[in-house]
């Protein structure tokens, strides 16, 4: 059974910072792997992605603010979140799978909020 855990999640003042983290267990050999983040009333959108070979992507509204890395010792995968804006808020999800725009395995989601 795949699983992937979600950690690190909470509030935080603007200009603040937060790391996420996602273990993985039950997935084997090379997979890519996604940060995405569904703010309340908007469509679920991909902040950040990981190849199997460690090529990164990242949303526009992220880029130079947020950095995505894998441990793949470990199978866990960190999604560092600095200078958070309001705009940020949200529930923030990984997802795993081998084609990098198309995953099969999610995670279960885990709060962000970015207030005063």
């Amino acid at each position: 059974v795949v699983r992937l855990t979600q950690s690190g999640g909470g509030s935080v003042q603007p200009g603040g910072s937060l790391r996420l983290s996602c273990a993985v267990s039950g997935l084997y050999g090379s997979y890519s792997m996604a940060c995405f983040r569904q703010a309340s009333g908007k469509e679920r959108e991909e902040v950040a992605n990981i190849d199997s070979v460690g090529y990164t992507r990242y949303a526009r509204s992220v880029k130079d603010r947020f950095i995505i890395s894998k441990d793949n010792a470990q199978n866990i995968l960190y999604l560092q979140m600095n200078s958070l804006k309001s705009e940020d808020t949200g529930v923030y999800i990984c997802a795993a799978g081998v084609d990098p725009d198309n995953f099969e395995e999610w995670g279960q989601g885990i709060q962000v909020t970015v207030s005063s």
